[in-house]
């Protein structure tokens, strides 16, 4: 049985300004009908090569294919079956909501009635109801997000390229966006290249993660192997009974076996990455008797995709001579 053609493929693919390569030599599919995370840190390329892909910009050399088509000489009919969202606002802010999504839907020929139909599904799905009729310049920053995603809902596509679509979104806005990129993708087969430096982000949606330092994919695999191949760092999470004590999570960060320390005021909860969870509780308890304090629960939590990639880029970054 013969498998489709990959959604994306890259092959040497490279883009330099000056003499320096900002993208240098990547090679990697993408399948159809899965969410391709493409993650890194600032500068590493990865806007870059979604300018590439999308036809923004072309590349210095190597080739690649867009849905089966050649990135160099098909541009526009990859154009028109694809989906992207910049990282930078991108509509006229002078535009009422629902103005600005009726305006996009036409550009792309999507029939009126359907145009409607969108529009009252997108805002429904995105929370954007009460401020339909609300000139976008009013919009906060989530709000202007969530219009820019969901603006791009309003013609069919085939693949859709995210660069970072959550920055500025609430938690509960986040995960709801996340979940409807989700639905995309099983109910309709929707393929997502997706950027992001929320790495539990990646971990809830992509099926495989390429990490890319210095213009270099340096690993290319499911969120779960990264974890399992290198991450080292475990966590331990715990409650105190009564809110939280700046003065403990002091304590416990001059821990020599502690390598971080996040407290949630709200709930009462830490969460401590150590290479050795084993020993520091121990620790956790003594000193928290020591201030009078009492530990609710507690648990080792496995490897998380953070470290997983903190590990590979660190280990991938070169050194700076002095």
């Amino acid at each position: 049985m013969l498998l489709p053609d990959p959604a994306i493929y890259t092959a040497e693919l490279s883009k330099r300004f000056g003499g320096k390569a900002a993208v240098d030599s990547v090679s990697f599919e993408v399948r159809r009908g899965e969410v391709f995370g493409f993650l890194g840190p600032n500068g590493a390329g990865k806007t870059t090569t979604i300018k590439m892909l999308t036809t923004l910009i072309p590349p210095s050399s190597g080739d690649a294919s867009i849905l089966g088509f050649d990135l160099h000489s098909q541009a526009k009919k990859i154009r028109e079956r694809i989906g992207v969202v910049q990282q930078q606002d991108s509509f006229d802010q002078g535009l009422k909501v629902d103005t600005s999504l009726d305006i996009y839907g036409l550009l792309w020929d999507t029939p009126q009635e359907e145009r409607r139909k969108r529009i009252s599904e997108l805002t429904e799905r995105f929370g954007m109801e009460e401020y339909r009729r609300k000139p976008t310049v009013d919009l906060s920053a989530g709000q202007r997000r969530r219009l820019q995603v969901a603006r791009e809902f309003m013609h069919d596509m085939d693949l859709l390229f995210l660069d970072e679509p959550t920055v500025g979104l609430d938690p509960i806005a986040r995960r709801a966006v996340l979940n409807f990129f989700r639905d995309k993708v099983q109910k309709e087969g929707l393929t997502i290249f997706f950027t992001t430096h929320i790495l539990e982000e990646a971990e809830y949606l992509c099926d495989r993660v390429a990490i890319i330092n210095y213009g270099k994919i340096i690993q290319i695999d499911s969120p779960a192997n990264l974890k399992r191949r290198f991450g080292s760092a475990k966590a331990v999470e715990f409650k105190l009974l009564e809110g939280t004590s700046d003065e403990l999570a002091r304590q416990i960060a001059g821990l020599d076996s502690v390598t971080k320390i996040a407290q949630d005021q709200e709930t009462g909860s830490y969460r401590i990455s150590t290479i050795k969870p084993e020993v520091i509780i121990p620790d956790l308890y003594r000193l928290s008797e020591k201030l009078g304090l009492k530990i609710t629960s507690i648990y080792i939590s496995e490897t998380s995709l953070e470290d997983a990639f903190v590990s590979l880029v660190n280990n991938s970054t070169p050194e700076v001579s002095n």
